[in-house]
């Protein structure tokens, strides 16, 4: 026996929508027929899980695909027309094939009788915590398009938070590939030919080349390349396994806010997120604990999970929120006295916001004076390995004189 979703019409013209069962879809034609039905659509459907199964929808939903769909939702919400009808549109506009699924799927539950907040998250990969909360408060206010389109506004702030740090990022992990590429390929294939030249002396070495040239001989070796490879890997694993664990997450989070001018960008993405979500949370109508647990599962930075986690603790017990963020020392002063007038004049969500925007120009702010600071530091770093290997070289050549001698 299948279910079958339907989309049908009666004598009178009348549109209707359910679900039947049924041995095939023959058979659940045959009964719509019965009931004086004319199908429009006639779906099988196995509920969210089995549609799941079939097209893959545990991977993670794209940040713009999701965007997209976001804004669009609200504007067809805020125009009337209905729910189900909105996700069929925005089923039949996905570019992914795999999102179209899964707001396929969202559409069915609905269909079945579940609210939408409660069929969004049968699919966690796809749609947050923060995502359902916030459109939980939307039906229970009313307000849904509201909500969304809220949802919509802060998904775009950290779609484009998001890639300024990339952008921050992406330019010294190129270069300095670059750099190694260029200091492999110059120990691999110049320094042998200085090594055959060098071993026609038959005097010692400096040691600068001497190490050099072993470097070399050992990168030059078929199994080297197992070895560093092996290493690499043995390496990565061995943080993988570490972070999973809380106190190697904890250290490892710690240890990247320490980092030297990339710590201070960190430090500001996190503040930044932590009260943009919190405000977005809030204005929405999610509960202020409901909100603290969701914000320290969004953090990012397992510091600041477990300074929000303790805030939120201090709040249940009665404090106020800017107390307990004050005692962690993770969050700047300027950051939580805002809080506490905030929570003072009633108005904690507009503050947080507020909040937020200057951080975000201070990222903004961060990532230009990164940009410009890392190029020359790069530069410099390639004059340092390229400048070395040149000068370990002609060590030898200027000293040639003494060793003709001895």
């Amino acid at each position: 026996m299948a279910t079958f979703s339907y989309v049908a019409r009666t004598r009178t013209g009348t549109q209707k929508r359910g679900t039947i069962d049924a041995d095939n879809r023959d058979a659940a034609m045959m009964r719509l027929n019965q009931m004086g039905l004319v199908a429009d659509k006639l779906v099988e459907t196995k509920g969210a899980l089995g549609v799941a199964k079939r097209v893959n929808l545990n991977r993670k939903v794209k940040g713009t695909e999701l965007l997209v769909f976001t804004r669009q939702l609200s504007t067809i919400v805020s125009a009337g027309l209905p729910l189900m009808q909105g996700l069929d549109i925005l089923a039949e506009q996905c570019e992914d094939a795999n999102f179209a699924a899964v707001v396929n799927a969202v559409g069915q539950e609905v269909e079945s009788g579940e609210t939408f907040s409660d069929a969004l998250r049968k699919f966690p990969r796809a749609f947050p915590d923060l995502y359902v909360s916030m459109v939980r408060a939307g039906e229970a206010g009313g307000d849904l398009d509201g909500v969304l389109l809220q949802l919509a506004d802060y998904l775009e702030a950290s779609e484009e938070l998001r890639r300024r740090i990339k952008s921050a990022m992406t330019y010294p992990v190129v270069a300095f590939s670059m750099i190694i590429i260029i200091a492999t390929g110059l120990i691999m294939f110049v320094v042998p030919q200085f090594a055959e030249i060098f071993g026609s002396f038959g005097k010692k070495l400096p040691l600068p080349t001497q190490i050099l040239i072993n470097v070399s001989n050992f990168l030059r070796q078929w199994w080297s390349w197992f070895v560093i490879l092996g290493v690499g890997i043995g390496t990565y694993a061995g943080v993988k396994l570490y972070a999973k664990t809380a106190v190697g997450r904890y250290n490892l989070d710690a240890l990247r806010l320490r980092m030297p001018v990339f710590g201070d960008l960190l430090r500001k993405v996190a503040v930044s997120r932590f009260t943009r979500t919190l405000s977005t949370l809030i204005r929405s109508g999610v509960a202020i604990l409901q909100a603290m647990e969701i914000v320290e599962r969004t953090a990012g930075n397992e510091v600041y999970a477990r300074a929000i986690r303790a805030a939120g603790e201090s709040v249940r017990n009665g404090e106020t929120l800017a107390e307990p963020l004050a005692r962690s020392q993770v969050f700047p002063a300027m950051v939580t006295r805002m809080i506490g007038v905030g929570e003072k004049t009633g108005a904690l969500e507009n503050m947080l916001m507020k909040i937020a925007d200057f951080y975000d120009s201070e990222v903004k702010a961060t990532v230009d004076a990164l940009t410009s600071l890392i190029e020359p530091i790069l530069i410099g770093m390639m004059g340092v390995v390229v400048g070395g290997i040149v000068i370990a070289l002609f060590m030898p050549i200027l000293q040639l004189s003494s060793l003709v001698q001895q």
